[in-house]
């Protein structure tokens, strides 16, 4: 029954296999349940945590509603799209929304318009438009989207397991500073230091050896080594975490989540606890409120919900194309077999991150992992959700894996991905230029949709230039400028205010 509804034998895949990519994914993307919180628990223009109470109280609630938004999204993925993409909160988005809408509105206003933005991208699904507009771009800048998502993965292993770091940031004029060279650097101060790094090396180097050696579920093998790894490490050498306080960090510590096993008051093992979920609900409260707040005003509201919408409709777009292609689950003219679908619930999503109180949810590249352990059917997702929703009630055992134990896998995908840069006709200049500025931004600039958004306006003023404007298609076109409209959002809302 399994194999008939998901094509699995007829995607060269197994049960098994599927099963693995599915836990594959979860562990990669896990992270989510933890971070979420961190950037959604502050006060928003009515000085009010998100949920009612304090920080403490708002880090529980949105940490199990992120886990139960993004089970259950991820399981209707599996379930309806059959394809091996799992979803949850958007980083990027949720830290937009906290800071450019909370802070200006209510959490109430800045969900509504979450939802909002989730309803108009469904209506652009059913209608078409957003299917029309995949089938619109050139073959080649596909793949360069592919590719470019690959070192943009490949970056954000690097920088969440602290081999590569952020150089301080420094105020250009301070009497006791001067202006960093680089952007990032190797390690702390350039050099590599503390334990976690070890282990990262460790779990990066033992996957690998797996890989070459054609060991099934080397990607699970080596993340779950890897974390038992960092408990020994922790419970040896008291690493202890990055961040200390707000005003001081320890730069031999773990990225995130601190590998020490969870135990109750009583100093008893505790892997369970009692989710609440009290946020959910909250953008139905007040959905049109931001449009009437003095603070941001409708059309200060508008363009944030066209920027929430832009940034989700092409960053989707972009993770289902690396995926697909990954996964080998497009034709020859990059096209996706049940892509209408898969936007649907990509959209449903938006809307219900919304709805529920954590912020748009959307298709999460870290699915890379799992369709490279294998993955290659919807009931990997099926997987992913159910982890998830186990999440709600296992949040105490999810927070020991590290970023440590869990990004050696986003390097060893980005690889994988990185190999389809030979499909790219380079000699087209209208092609490769467009290509090369994909690959390239979406790591320098850590953000998908600025990638795909400036190899569109490439594209287009290349072809104006060499005379074949005919050959780009119309909602190519109209894309490339609402691009410039996105790209130009700053001033534009500068103007408006």
């Amino acid at each position: 029954m399994l194999d008939s509804y998901f094509k699995i034998s007829e995607r060269g895949s197994s049960v098994a296999q599927e099963v693995r990519g599915g836990l594959v994914t979860f562990f990669t993307m896990a992270y989510i349940v933890a971070l979420n919180p961190l950037i959604l628990a502050t006060t928003d223009g009515a000085g009010q945590f998100i949920g009612g109470g304090d920080r403490t109280n708002a880090i529980i609630i949105v940490a199990a509603g992120t886990a139960l938004v993004a089970g259950i999204l991820t399981m209707l993925m599996g379930a309806i799209a059959n394809f091996p993409l799992a979803l949850a909160t958007g980083l990027g988005l949720n830290t937009f929304v906290a800071v450019s809408i909370a802070k200006n509105s209510t959490w109430e206003q800045a969900m509504g318009l979450v939802l909002i933005e989730g309803v108009l991208i469904l209506i652009l699904v059913l209608t078409g438009f957003r299917v029309a507009v995949f089938k619109a771009i050139p073959t080649s800048l596909k793949v360069a989207i592919s590719v470019g998502i690959g070192l943009f993965i490949a970056l954000i292993g690097l920088v969440d397991a602290g081999f590569v770091r952020r150089t301080p940031n420094v105020v250009w004029g301070s009497t006791n500073s001067k202006p960093s060279a680089v952007p990032l650097e190797l390690g702390d101060g350039g050099q590599l230091v503390g334990w976690p790094i070890v282990v990262f090396a460790f779990g990066l180097f033992l996957t690998i050896i797996l890989m070459i050696k054609k060991i099934k579920g080397s990607i699970l093998i080596g993340i779950v080594t890897s974390t038992l790894v960092a408990i020994v490490v922790e419970a040896q050498f008291k690493v202890g975490n990055s961040f200390l306080s707000p005003t001081e960090s320890n730069a031999r510590g773990w990225a995130l989540n601190n590998p020490v096993l969870p135990k109750d008051a009583d100093g008893n093992l505790n892997l369970t606890d009692s989710p609440r979920f009290d946020t959910l609900g909250i953008g139905f409260n007040d959905i049109f409120g931001a449009f009437t707040n003095p603070k941001t005003g409708f059309l200060a509201a508008l363009l944030l919900v066209f920027t929430l919408l832009l940034a989700d409709f092409f960053d989707t777009m972009g993770t289902m194309t690396a995926i697909g292609n990954q996964a080998g689950l497009v034709d020859r003219e990059g096209n996706i077999e049940g892509a209408n679908k898969i936007l649907i619930v990509d959209s449903i999503a938006a809307a219900a991150g919304g709805a529920a109180g954590v912020s748009s949810n959307t298709s999460y590249i870290e699915s890379a992992t799992g369709v490279g352990e294998g993955a290659r059917t919807g009931l990997a997702s099926i997987v992913t959700g159910i982890a998830f929703l186990l999440t709600t009630f296992l949040a105490p055992l999810v927070a020991i894996i590290p970023y440590e134990a869990a990004t050696p896998a986003l390097l060893v995908v980005g690889f994988l991905m990185m190999s389809q840069v030979k499909n790219i006709d380079w000699d087209d200049l209208g092609i490769g230029i467009p290509a090369f500025l994909t690959i390239i931004l979406m790591p320098f600039s850590y953000n998908i949709s600025v990638g795909i958004g400036a190899g569109f306006v490439t594209h287009v003023v290349i072809r104006v230039v060499q005379g074949r404007a005919k050959e780009v298609h119309p909602l190519l076109l109209l894309v490339s400028g609402l691009f410039m409209v996105y790209f130009l959002s700053s001033p534009i809302n500068s103007w408006i205010g």
